[in-house]
């Protein structure tokens, strides 16, 4: 863990960037490997898929598609306690992106002419769920859910196999009850390739979203243009801005579930008091012990965790605009009085017993959160992402009269002589 007393001078966007020195995933190597792996998949489908299938997951599949047998095989393993926390967690992601639903409109601005927007489900969407030993079905619930709100109808989900051919049940049963039945054991950069170009197994889609490893985020920055995608995700961060009122145990724990991730994880504490720092300090040391991932904490706490102590709450506040972290904690005395000073944040967790991981899996806001500054730009995976959106234009005859002529010395002054007469053409009477 790193330490710095930062004064208001200290607080610059270089600064900043000094402090974090986010990772820069523009590897040449990976990026080489992925063209290779793209084209590949392009050119030879669904063998490629098989041949990189087999290199990379060791396992050897004559059909990608899981069956309806296999989904409801897993649903059927999970204890009742873990279905009820899955149904619970959709209806809380289903009624918090239901605030997000975008309606087409038109209106008469002036007599005459209708102006307005038309909003379309995007036709076909590809997710992508990391596999591993625990799985993510948080994951499938928080990309799915969105999807099936915004109304989009064809829904196909890519995850890695195991080595036997199986995908992890905990995924299989969050699809299930997210309500994705097309599921293909296919994943890395050669599940992108597929999801975006197609193969004789899986359709392409026109939109992909989810996380996953470098490999998998370079694909995604490959194909965008031939699809859309959400974001690139890099590694997990959380930020946490604290006083003499906040609980050092509740902080260092916080700070601890982020650091279990990865290696690469960044936790951040931005204090106006000292003690509190060196409180925190401790915590993480006693707390760490116990947990199942302390050593791999113990390497992303050491490479990447900063304590950083300020002189005012305006300066820690400043501090986090800067770093624009995915997660950002307000553990202060009047946290809701600070909201509105927020500028840059994936989401805002505000108050004591408002910890992260309850965002991560149940209270209802999205888990897919912009990474590495990202959130100065771009927001959380919503509604929003699953739709496209068309201007609709109509004037009567009368009402184009009425502007024609301005229309018309617009095109002129552009050198567009023929977007002139296709105003002009409208009143001169000639067939």
């Amino acid at each position: 863990m790193r330490k710095y007393y930062l004064r208001d001078s200290d607080i610059t966007e270089s600064s900043v960037a000094i402090l974090l020195n986010r990772i820069d995933d523009n590897n040449q190597d990976v990026v080489s490997t992925v063209k290779q792996i793209i084209e590949d998949v392009k050119v030879r489908g669904d063998y490629a898929l098989r041949d990189y299938t087999e290199k990379f997951d060791n396992v050897s599949l004559s059909d990608f598609k899981v069956t309806e047998s296999e989904i409801k095989s897993a649903y059927n393993q999970m204890d009742s306690d873990f279905i009820d926390v899955l149904l619970e967690a959709k209806k809380n992601i289903t009624e918090f992106h239901k605030h997000q639903i975008q309606n087409t409109w038109t209106k008469e601005f002036s007599p005459g002419v209708v102006l307005g927007q038309k909003v379309t489900p995007i036709p076909r969407v590809g997710l992508y769920v990391p596999g591993g030993k625990g799985g993510y079905p948080s994951t499938v619930l928080m990309d799915a859910i969105p999807a099936l709100v915004a109304g989009v109808n064809s829904i196909a989900l890519i995850t890695p196999p195991a080595a036997d051919g199986s995908i992890n049940p905990y995924i299989l049963a969050a699809a299930y009850i997210a309500g994705i039945s097309e599921i293909y054991k296919v994943g890395g950069a050669q599940g992108i390739a597929a999801l975006a170009y197609g193969t004789d197994s899986i359709k392409a889609v026109n939109k992909i979203v989810g996380p996953g490893n470098v490999y998998v985020a370079t694909a995604k920055k490959l194909v965008f243009g031939k699809v859309d995608i959400d974001m690139i995700a890099g590694p997990s961060e959380i930020c946490i801005i604290a006083d003499k009122s906040s609980n050092a145990s509740f902080i260092a724990s916080d700070m601890l579930s982020q650091a279990e991730h990865d290696e690469m994880a960044t936790s951040i504490l931005i204090s106006t008091d000292e003690s509190l720092v060196e409180r925190v300090t401790k915590q993480l040391q006693s707390q760490m012990q116990s947990l199942s991932r302390k050593d791999l904490i113990s390497k992303s706490l050491e490479s990447n965790a900063l304590l950083c102590i300020v002189d005012t709450l305006e300066n820690a506040i400043d501090l986090s605009n800067l770093i624009a972290p995915e997660h950002l904690e307000i553990m202060v005395e009047k946290p809701f009085d600070q909201l509105d000073k927020i500028i840059n944040a994936g989401a805002i967790f505000l108050g004591n017993y408002s910890p992260e991981p309850v965002g991560d899996y149940f209270a209802g806001p999205n888990h897919t959160l912009p990474t590495s500054g990202t959130a100065k730009f771009s927001s959380p995976l919503g509604v929003y992402d699953f739709v496209k959106k068309s201007s609709i234009i109509s004037y009567q005859k009368e009402s184009l009269e009425i502007i024609k002529d301005k229309v018309m010395h617009f095109a002129e002054i552009e050198g567009f002589d023929a977007h002139a007469n296709a105003i002009r053409r409208r009143f001169n009477h000639e067939s």
